[in-house]
């Protein structure tokens, strides 16, 4: 990929998010009087002054302040502005060495090495587990709607249009029909839009692979949720780059966390699922919206939002996009019909830039060529009818919900969470235990969940919550509650015993 291709060409300011007079990086140089700010109190601890340096620079390396090939100051620059010897540096930076942490070369001076940053392992495929539930079992695993009253009607009543389902040639980014109604939904919800600024694809997550794979190179870091959808992390992971979790409070996201990362961490990319998040089901505040734009435009770093379950909304709020709280800000905004008409109809969008979308456009064409073109055509029926047809949606989860509610306090009342506001899933926390040690016990009772772990930013995350999904039919929740309890009987009685 070109440099100037690249969603991070100017590096970003390492300096904390109220002091970016004295930046880490720049250019790959590690300035002096940036890093000297950035140790802070190096000189606290155990060892000698040299010991002690080399501890705070691995520091900025193990949280990606640092990058391989960042180049250090030189020896005696570094000494005069933390007020050492130049001694004490060489033996600092000769620690380092010795860990395999910088590299140093005669002519091009002390470096960090390609290795130096002991980020977590990428972990490809661990969104996998949400497509396997255990045969004969209860799949309380994903999220899959069944379809509206409404939507099996409309799909009855269909009459593709043949004049433009037998063109000759079909153009990846989408029939022009289609990408107009899209664009034309999302004028009417306030996000000013062209159709040059939508490219359909197969589903949301189609989107999203797509930004990432034109977006990250190896090495580069990724903002995310803490906890967040692994369709994410699993197409950051096969790129080579690092998703890295911002904490999360009782309304999403925290922006202050995410600004501190933003000026620390020199991300490529921020992808956020803001509007009844999947799995936690929160929804992030106006402030905090409008926030996270001047932030995205403040920066220059991409952010995708990830609007695919936004529209369900159980008191009637849908929240605007990012997109339309600041015009500048580089916004990306990925939606389907999969979770609000049609979880089997694989049409998604993309609402971005006219430039990066005609990029998309040729990347998709080597992918898959285009979308399914009577796929397509189903779509502009549905997508006519988006408002209706969310509304409808939105009416029947609220009452599964209802009903979840009523299951949890009858088979597990020790059980805690907070009810979404919308969406299609509780995140439910644990008293006590395992959520990945109750996933093998519940499928021996025939009930399939998912934890913690298959939607943490991090290996070290608390593994005490379960993602309970309420879209499965009546009968099915409850059978599968029901089991789901008896298996955590058995689990909590076993944590009891003495070991």
């Amino acid at each position: 990929m070109d440099t100037d291709d690249r969603a991070n060409a100017a590096p970003m300011d390492h300096g904390s998010a109220r002091d970016r007079a004295t930046p880490l990086v720049r250019a790959g140089e590690v300035s002096t009087e940036g890093l000297a700010a950035r140790l802070g109190r190096w000189t606290h601890g155990d060892g000698t002054l040299a010991t002690r340096l080399a501890r705070g620079i691995s520091a900025l390396i193990a949280g990606g302040e640092l990058r391989a090939g960042d180049r250090l100051p030189a020896e005696r620059s570094l000494a005069s502005a933390v007020s050492v010897s130049r001694g004490t540096v060489v033996s600092a930076y000769a620690v380092l060495a010795e860990q395999e942490l910088v590299e140093r070369r005669q002519g091009s001076g002390t470096r960090v090495a390609g290795t130096g940053a002991p980020t977590a392992p990428a972990r490809p495929g661990r969104g996998e587990a949400l497509f396997s539930a255990v045969p004969n079992t209860i799949d309380l695993l994903r999220t899959v709607p069944q379809i509206p009253e409404l939507g099996v009607q409309l799909i009855r009543d269909h009459q593709p249009r043949l004049d433009l389902a037998l063109l000759p040639e079909t153009d990846p980014a989408g029939l022009p029909v289609l990408r107009e109604l899209i664009a034309e939904m999302y004028r009417a919800e306030g996000t000013p839009t062209t159709p040059e600024q939508i490219l359909v694809t197969h589903g949301a997550q189609q989107a999203i692979s797509l930004v990432v794979n034109a977006l990250v190179e190896p090495g580069d870091i990724v903002l995310a949720e803490e906890i967040t959808w692994p369709g994410v992390t699993d197409s950051v992971g096969l790129r080579g780059g690092t998703v890295q979790g911002v904490p999360m409070g009782a309304d999403g996201l925290d922006v202050v966390a995410l600004e501190q990362a933003m000026a620390r961490l020199r991300p490529v990319l921020v992808a956020l699922n803001p509007h009844h998040q999947n799995p936690t089901g929160t929804r992030l505040p106006a402030a905090a919206r409008h926030r996270v734009a001047e932030l995205a435009a403040q920066y220059g770093v991409p952010v995708i939002e990830d609007r695919v379950v936004a529209g369900i909304s159980f008191d009637g709020v849908v929240p605007p996009t990012l997109a339309s709280e600041r015009q500048d800000a580089p916004v990306m905004v990925v939606e389907s019909v999969s979770k609000w008409a049609w979880a089997g109809l694989r049409i998604g969008w993309l609402r971005a830039d006219p430039v990066l979308v005609r990029r998309l456009r040729g990347a998709r064409q080597l992918a898959d060529q285009s979308t399914s073109v009577p796929g397509q055509l189903l779509a502009l029926d549905l997508i006519a009818h988006a408002d209706e047809l969310r509304r409808a949606n939105s009416r029947v989860h609220r009452e599964r919900l209802r009903l979840l509610e009523h299951l949890m306090a009858e088979h597990l009342p020790d059980w805690t969470y907070v009810a979404p506001r919308g969406g299609l899933a509780l995140w439910a926390a644990l008293p006590r235990g395992s959520a990945s040690v109750l996933a093998r016990v519940a499928a021996t009772h025939g009930v399939s969940i998912a934890g913690t772990a298959a939607f943490a930013a991090s290996p070290t995350a608390p593994d005490d919550h379960v993602r309970l999904p309420f879209t499965a039919p009546d009968d099915v929740l409850t059978e599968g509650v029901r089991r789901l309890g008896a298996a955590w009987g058995e689990y909590r009685e076993s944590l009891g015993r003495p070991a």
